[in-house]
């Protein structure tokens, strides 16, 4: 039995003698580089997302929620006339309760909300106008982003590839070697804007807030209204293994 053992073992040694090259994947030969690095890329935004919203309030739940919901129906019509599909008027709250504290303690308050996306940017300070002047009394945004997002991601990260490799270059000519192959690839994420690459969790938009208390920043619009789109910056980092051998 132990002679037995013994000789099915050595096929298995003979394997392993005979790899040349570690669980790195480099061989005796080659030496192991690894290099992060960044990459940037900018576009301008083209789309935007804002939510406009309705609050009531009333003496009983059905009055407030009634009341609600009239309000909002004239705010999707008015973004209906300035051209934005249905596909883009998104319900994303409605609720009715009643008050228990302050001046309108004793009534119901009903909340209508919905998320739209303007998909010609230049549309965005309008849309803003037109549900204000519709009767919206929460409003949120307009937040900006973009039709296409992995396209400029995929720029960034093609850049911050290329940066890795022209560093790994110049330590290989310091060390008087030369790249040989590339071992491994590592998406090490970065950010969009507000946008994280590779979150665990999706980003959830800010809540919506009243008109009054909507605390809009200076640069989002200029004096006439029409939003600033500026650009959005993605910013991304790999990390590359690479081997070198004498040159």
């Amino acid at each position: 039995m132990k002679k037995a053992i013994a000789v099915a073992a050595l096929p298995l040694l003979a394997a392993c003698a005979e790899k040349d090259e570690d669980v790195r994947g480099v061989t005796h030969d080659e030496t192991l580089l690894s290099v992060s690095a960044s990459g940037e890329a900018e576009t301008r935004p083209d789309q935007a997302q804002l939510e406009a919203g309705i609050q009531a309030w009333s003496a009983t739940a059905r009055g407030a929620s009634d009341a609600a919901n009239t309000q909002i129906a004239k705010v999707v019509a008015a973004l209906k006339v300035m051209g934005i599909d249905d596909k883009d008027i998104q319900t994303r709250n409605v609720g009715v309760g009643r008050i228990d504290w302050g001046d309108r303690k004793g009534q119901y308050q009903a909340s209508n909300t919905v998320l739209v996306t303007v998909r010609d940017v230049a549309k965005a300070g309008a849309a803003v106008t037109a549900v204000t002047e519709a009767g919206a009394n929460v409003m949120a945004g307009p937040n900006l982003r973009m039709s296409d997002p992995e396209a400029v991601a995929n720029s960034a990260y093609a850049a911050a590839y290329k940066a890795a490799r022209k560093r790994a270059e110049a330590y290989a000519e310091a060390a008087g070697m030369e790249i040989s192959r590339v071992l491994y690839i590592r998406d090490a994420g970065g950010s969009q804007g507000n946008r994280y690459l590779q979150a665990a969790v999706p980003i959830a938009p800010p809540p919506a807030s009243p008109v009054n208390q909507n605390h809009a920043r200076p640069e989002s619009m200029d004096a006439t209204g029409a939003v600033m789109t500026g650009q959005t910056t993605s910013n991304v980092t790999v990390q590359v293994d690479f081997a070198l051998v004498p040159k």
